[in-house]
């Protein structure tokens, strides 16, 4: 079985008659024959059933046929990937990002993106870091922008940016005695391993 044969398979199928079927693959109507006759051979059933004015497909040959469009769409996506491959910068890039995040860092890179790449599309994905974690390990996300601390076995990580964080609290209504908001804010996060890890 090649897929020269499911081409043709698949063109008597549509045409429903092997003249057209043969113009239609750019092949004599005797080859295109010969073809169909010896996938049959192959597979032990009938495909079609052949009339004087039409070619019908039996129901074995409605399933091939369906089988063969799969197959053949597949071998044409074999052709894109490879392509996509040989090209770094083409294709779409699945990008997972956590909520936090996303409305800062998304509107200027798509800019960017769609300047230095015009033939990488972005394929944004807004979830949870845990949930993220599972698509990038699964393949449903080709990279992930999340917040650290984050490790993870057989995932490499690049820091992108380090971001300071401020408190802003009014400097009058407190009690006398009462510690300076800020600072005790900042004790409390000093107590914690790592400040980053603060929502």
């Amino acid at each position: 079985m090649t897929l020269q044969e499911l081409k043709y398979v698949v063109a008597v199928a549509d045409e429903r008659n092997f003249r057209r079927a043969a113009d239609k693959v750019f092949v004599s109507q005797p080859s295109l024959s010969a073809s169909v006759k010896k996938l049959e051979d192959e597979l032990g059933v009938r495909l079609f059933e052949r009339g004087p004015h039409e070619v019908l497909l039996t129901e074995a040959g409605r399933q091939v046929v369906e089988q063969a469009r799969r197959v053949l769409d597949e071998a044409a996506r074999v052709k894109v990937v490879a392509k996509e491959k040989r090209d770094p910068l083409r294709g779409a890039l699945r990008l997972g990002v956590i909520h936090t995040i996303a409305p800062y860092l998304l509107p200027d890179l798509v800019l960017a993106l769609r300047s230095a790449a015009p033939a990488m599309p972005l394929d944004i994905e807004e979830n949870l870091t845990a949930n993220l974690d599972q698509m990038l390990r699964g393949g449903l996300i080709d990279v992930a922008i999340v917040a650290e601390p984050y490790s993870a076995s057989g995932i490499e990580t690049v820091p992108l940016y380090d971001e300071e964080f401020r408190v802003v609290v009014p400097g009058v209504g407190r009690r006398t005695g009462d510690p300076e908001p800020a600072a005790a804010l900042h004790r409390a996060l000093l107590s914690r391993s790592d400040p980053r890890s603060v929502p």
